[in-house]
This record gives C-alpha cells, structure tokens and sequence, in this order.
C-alpha cells in the first residue's frame, strides 16, 4: 500500500474511533513503531486536532468540537463508489432519486481527469437493468413503492410498529416486531413477529396501507421478545447435498434466508440445511420450482414428503 493511500485510511480509522494508540495503529495497518508515529505526525501537520494522552494505557483522541481535514479518496475508491452506484441504478432501491444528486456532487469533487475517467465508464459499462441507449435513465417502474422509504424512516427510530395491510378480505392491522426488511425477486418484503399471534409474519410493502409506531404501553420487552423468538425455532426438514453444477446454480438465485457450507476446501461441494413451511402453498410451490431450477446435482438426505410429491408431480409431466 502507497503511503499517501495508508495515511489517507488511518485518518479516517481515526476519524471513526474516540480513542486510538500506536499500537492499535501498527496492529491495524501491520506497519512498524517508528512508521505509525510518523504518520501519526504527518496527520497531525495536516491539521487533524490529535491529543495526546500521558500514561502507561495513553494513546491519542481527536479534539471534540475540531474541526477535521478532508479526507481524500484515491482513485480506485472513486472507481468503487461510481460502479456501485451504476450497478445498483434501475434495481428499485429506496432514494433511488438522490443518486442523481450524489453522483454530481462526486463529481464536482474531482479533477478533469478523474471526470473522463468516471465518463468512459459509464460509456462502457452495462449492468441488468441498464438501458443501454440511455444509461441514465430511471423508468417509473423501477422506483420502490414510495412506502419503502416511509417505512425507512420510521425505523431507524422505532422496530415496534402498527401496520395496516390490504387483504383480499378486506384491510387488517397488526402489530408487530420488525425483524428484517428485503428485497427479494422483485418485491419489498417485511418479516416481522407478530405481537398479538405470536409468530413470524411476511408481508409485501405493496400491501401496506398504513405504518406507524405501536402504542409503547402495548409493547413486550426486547428481552421477552428474545424469548419468545427463540421458542419458535424451526425445525430443519430439508437437507441437500449440492455438487458444483448446484452450487452454480444456487449462486444465481436462492431464496434470501438459504445458504450453504461448503464441505471441501475447493468449494465444489456443500450441503443445505433449511426449514419448509409445507403449509404455506406459495412457499411451497416457489420451494419445488426453485429445486428444479437447481438441476440434478443434488442428493436428497432429508425432504418434507410434500415436497418430494411436489417434485414427483412436475417430472412426471415432462416424463410421462
């Protein structure tokens, strides 16, 4: 790492920390004594406000109420920050509008050949979702449901929430715990637990009508809440072995919640272990088109038998 790059990372290590010592610096960056304290002082001939602390535990921290130098971003970073921003647009995420914004601001930060640079980029680089005959541009379709971001708001203040939710039966309120907040498959999805039934709810934002905290006197404590989650633990009923042909698979599409280990240091095996609500139809039959989306490199030690007759049924139309 150049120095210039190293020194421009401890400011913002600093920058993050209340308190730091040389030998948290020289553990960090796997830099010698003699090289952190000179950074140490070049940062601090930069302006940084450091205070040094007197003592046997003494480090240093950054003078409250300091105003702090700028740190700069090498241009890889910059590369970094302009491709995420590329590759995410068109992907129906919350703030999506304010990227416009941000980019521009990027920008104005740069010098004239770092401007080309990110220009070329965007000329040359297409992802899923792009248009490519105006890369720029945000169709309405791939904006969130404006509910995300309402949703969003309230909680980064509060998880305990009050949701109203269209239903085929009509509009129904529940309260509940947030769990996860996820965008799977195209939608924006909600897992919650449910404070009055006790459970574990999925909802689509789509469906929310209304969302607002829920009345504090109601609430359970996050510590019985705890308890009443770990209650519910899911038993595994499903158990698969994947060869590499799987895994590649599995790699450009599972459902959120599944993962696998791997089983050889060459990662071309591993097994899954997962729960299935076979009471849940639309689980299910996304479960079994999902298990044929892996292919036949699988070897089943454990499965629901709806599941398996799910299976059964489906290549039994294609083999008769």
């Amino acid at each position: 790492m150049k120095k210039v790059e190293r020194i421009n990372i401890i400011m913002r290590y600093i920058n993050n920390r209340a308190h730091f010592t040389i030998s948290e610096i020289m553990q960090e960056f796997n830099i010698s004594r003699s090289t952190a304290i000179r950074d140490i002082r070049e940062i601090e001939a930069m302006g940084m406000p450091l205070v040094a602390e007197v003592g046997r535990d003494g480090g240093y921290f950054v003078m409250n109420n300091s105003v702090l130098p700028t740190v700069r971003f090498t241009d890889n970073e910059i590369k970094a920050l302009f491709i995420a921003f590329m590759a995410t647009r068109n992907q129906q995420l919350p703030y999506l509008k304010s990227r416009q914004s941000l980019a521009e601001k990027l920008l104005g930060l740069l010098s004239e050949n770092q401007q080309e640079t990110l220009v070329l980029l965007n000329q040359i680089l297409l992802f899923e979702g792009t248009n490519p005959h105006n890369p720029d541009l945000l169709d309405l379709s791939d904006l969130p449901h404006p509910m995300v971001e309402k949703l969003i708001q309230i909680l980064l203040l509060d998880r305990y929430l009050l949701i109203t939710i269209k239903e085929e039966k009509g509009i129904k309120t529940y309260p509940i715990y947030l769990l996860h907040l996820f965008h799977e498959k195209g939608l924006w999805l909600m897992e919650g637990f449910d404070l009055k039934d006790e459970k574990r709810r999925i909802v689509p934002v789509d469906n929310l009508a209304n969302v607002k905290p829920y009345p504090t006197k109601k609430r359970v404590s996050k510590k019985k809440m705890v308890e009443k989650l770990s209650k519910q633990g899911e038993v595994i009923n499903l158990v698969l072995e994947l060869g590499p042909k799987a895994i590649a698979q599995f790699k450009k599409y599972h459902p959120l919640k599944f993962s696998i280990s791997y089983t050889n240091p060459y990662q071309t095996t591993a097994i899954l272990k997962t729960f299935i609500n076979v009471h849940h139809s639309e689980e299910l039959t996304e479960i079994i088109n999902w298990l044929l989306f892996l292919g036949n490199d699988i070897k089943v030690r454990e499965m629901p038998e709806e599941v398996l007759k799910g299976l059964q049924e489906r290549l039994s139309i294609f083999c008769p």
